[in-house]
C-alpha cells in the first residue's frame, strides 16, 4: 500500500521558563494508506503532541510531516485550514459537540465552508447518523443523549466529509467498557469500509491491539513499532469483541422494552385524560337535562 503519512526527524521541544523540554525526539515514520495505526504510551510520553503534528494542529520544532505527499509542517495557517477542511477529519476524547444544535446539525457543521446547500448537508448528516444507528436521534440535542451517542455523533461528523485520514485523541477516554468496544468496532468498520486511514491515540494496549500497526512511545521517543499480520489482529479483535453483539442485543431488546412500556403508559395516559374530558362534557342528547322527576317536568314552581 502506499504511504499516506510519513515523518522525517520529526522534534518538537517547548520552553518552559528557562529549561527546554523535548517532547518528540527525531521521529521517522511511515503510515500506509487505509492502515489503522494506534499511538500508546504513558501520560507525557509524546503521544497527543504526536498527533497534533501529524494532523497539523502544531508546528514542529524542526523535521518534515507530510500528508499523502503534501508537506504539512511546511503550509502556513490558511493552507493548513484548507488542507485539513478537504482532507482531514477529527475525533475528540470530549465530544467537542455545540450544545444548542442537534445531532444532524453537529454532524453537517464540518461541510459549512464546502459551498455545499443546507438541505444537501443535511441529507448527508442524516445519512451519517443513520450509518451509526442514530437516525431516529438526527433532531435531538447532545443533553438529549448518552455519551456513547455523543460520541457517535462526534465519529459521523469526522466520517462526513469523506476523509483520506482520521485523527482520534483518545475517542473512548469518557466511555465504560462496553461502550467503549461498541464505538471502537464501529470506528474501525468505518474506516476499513472506507479505506480511510485512521491514527489513534489512546494508553489502553489492549485497545491498540486490534490496530494494523502499533506506535508505542516513551519520553518522545518511538521505542516500538509494530506491524501486525491479519491473522494477530484478527485473534485481538476476536478476543476484544468476544461478547459483545450478545450484550448489544440484550441492551437493543431492553431498550425496546422500555420504549413499549412508556409507549404503553403513553395510551392508558390519554384513555384517562378522554375519559376524563368526556365526563366534564354536557350531555348533548339532553340539553335539558333530566326529563324525569320534578326538575325535568318543564312546568314553572
Amino acid at each position: 500500500m502506499p504511504v499516506m503519512i510519513r515523518t522525517e526527524q520529526l522534534r518538537k521541544v517547548y520552553r518552559v521558563g528557562k529549561e527546554k523540554v523535548v517532547a518528540l525526539a527525531n521521529i521517522d515514520l511511515e503510515i500506509e494508506q487505509g492502515e489503522i495505526c494506534c499511538i500508546v504510551g504513558q501520560s507525557g510520553s509524546g503521544k497527543s503532541t504526536l498527533l497534533n503534528m501529524l494532523a497539523g494542529l502544531e508546528k514542529p520544532t524542526r523535521g518534515l510531516v507530510a500528508i499523502n505527499g503534501k508537506k504539512v509542517s511546511a503550509m502556513d495557517e490558511n493552507q493548513l485550514a484548507v488542507f485539513r477542511q478537504e482532507n482531514l477529519g477529527f475525533i475528540f476524547q470530549s465530544y467537542n459537540l455545540l450544545a444548542q444544535l442537534t445531532a444532524a446539525e453537529n454532524v453537517a457543521l464540518p461541510l459549512m465552508f464546502t459551498g455545499m446547500s443546507r438541505r444537501k448537508r443535511m441529507k448527508r448528516a442524516v445519512y451519517e447518523l443513520k450509518q451509526m444507528g442514530l437516525g431516529k436521534r438526527a433532531g435531538h440535542k447532545p443533553t438529549e443523549m448518552s455519551g456513547g451517542q455523543q460520541q457517535r455523533v462526534g465519529i459521523a461528523r469526522a466520517f462526513v466529509g469523506k476523509p483520506q485520514v482520521i485523527f482520534a485523541d483518545e475517542p473512548t477516554g469518557n466511555l465504560d467498557t462496553h461502550t467503549t468496544r461498541q464505538v471502537l468496532r464501529t470506528m474501525l468498520e468505518r474506516a476499513e469500509s472506507h479505506n480511510i486511514t485512521f491514527v489513534m491515540v489512546t494508553h489502553e494496549r489492549e485497545l491498540s491491539s486490534c490496530g494494523d500497526r502499533i506506535i508505542t512511545l516513551q519520553d518522545g521517543h518511538v521505542i516500538s513499532n509494530e506491524k501486525l499480520d491479519e491473522a494477530t489482529k484478527k485473534a485481538n479483535r476476536d478476543a476484544l469483541f468476544a461478547d459483545l453483539d450478545e450484550k448489544t442485543l440484550m441492551a437493543e431488546e431492553a431498550e425496546q422494552a422500555e420504549h413499549a412500556e412508556q409507549a404503553q403508559q403513553a395510551r392508558f395516559a390519554e384513555k384517562v385524560m378522554h375519559n376524563v374530558i368526556q365526563a366534564d362534557l354536557p350531555d348533548t342528547q339532553n340539553p335539558g337535562g333530566n326529563t324525569t322527576g320534578e326538575a325535568g317536568t318543564g312546568q314553572n314552581p
